[in-house]
């Protein structure tokens, strides 16, 4: 049996990314993937891509009422919701905390934790019938920090408390809340944070670097665990920060 047969899956930014490598993943190990992103191409397109038994909609999840439209809509079509992952994120910008607008400030609070915050009130009445799971991603970054990116590594440091808390809440409901932590994964975010750097050039050899197996990946590793997470494999893990960092939070070391 494959290790997602059956599941219901609400997964946020789903069109692009990890959250595009994770919708693939998910549909291969046997789930229904329900696609929320903002994008009405992109999310038409990876709808159509995954099949009849998955879709897409058109959702910004900064919006309550948008998220839940999208939930309510997702269980009329399915009749139950058994995970929901919290993938959507922005990360520009790339400056130093003093530099940061308020505006760009609240749209990263919006996106990457006021989200998670609608996908859970709306959600959580049918993750307790189901007994399901939340997923967040996270970033290695919400643990060890980073320069010029301020705001973004604090709501990534918010979502992995966020995260433990969530877990104590709603065991007794048997809900699990887990996060992964990528490091550098290649996808069009990290791309645009690239541009933003001084070098943008040396940017590619700096992110092979970090890691200590070698090289940035992509994002199917990312995919790997949270398909794992989302599993009865995972059963009796909850609360848990998962790097999938290639070794990138484990000290400095000697580049050769």
């Amino acid at each position: 049996m494959k290790l997602l047969s059956g599941k219901v899956i609400f997964l946020t930014g789903g069109s692009a990314g990890i959250g595009l490598a994770c919708a693939k993943a998910y549909a291969e190990a046997g789930a229904k993937v329900v696609i929320a992103a903002i994008d009405a191409s992109a999310v038409k397109s990876v709808a159509e891509a995954l099949g009849p038994e998955h879709f897409g909609i058109l959702c910004d999840v900064s919006r309550a009422a948008d998220v839940e439209a999208a939930i309510e809509l997702t269980i009329a079509k399915y009749g139950k919701l058994d995970a929901i992952h919290n993938n959507a994120g922005i990360a520009s910008p790339s400056k130093p905390l003093h530099e940061t607008s308020d505006g760009e400030w609240d749209q990263l609070m919006k996106v990457n934790l006021r989200s998670v915050l609608y996908t859970t009130r709306y959600g959580f009445e049918a993750l307790k019938k189901s007994e399901g799971c939340i997923l967040n991603t996270s970033s290695l970054v919400g643990e060890i920090g980073q320069e010029n990116h301020a705001a973004y590594t604090a709501t990534k440091g918010a979502m992995n408390t966020l995260t433990k808390s969530m877990a104590l809440d709603y065991a007794a409901d048997k809900i699990r809340v887990n996060a992964v932590l990528p490091a550098g994964v290649w996808t069009p975010m990290l791309r645009e944070w690239s541009k933003e750097q001084p070098d943008p050039a040396s940017i590619e050899k700096y992110l092979d670097d970090i890691h200590a197996l070698g090289y940035c990946p992509e994002g199917d590793v990312i995919a790997d665990a949270c398909v794992f997470l989302l599993s009865e494999k995972a059963r009796f893990i909850t609360g848990t920060i998962l790097p999938v960092s290639g070794g990138a939070e484990l000290g400095y070391r000697v580049l050769r």
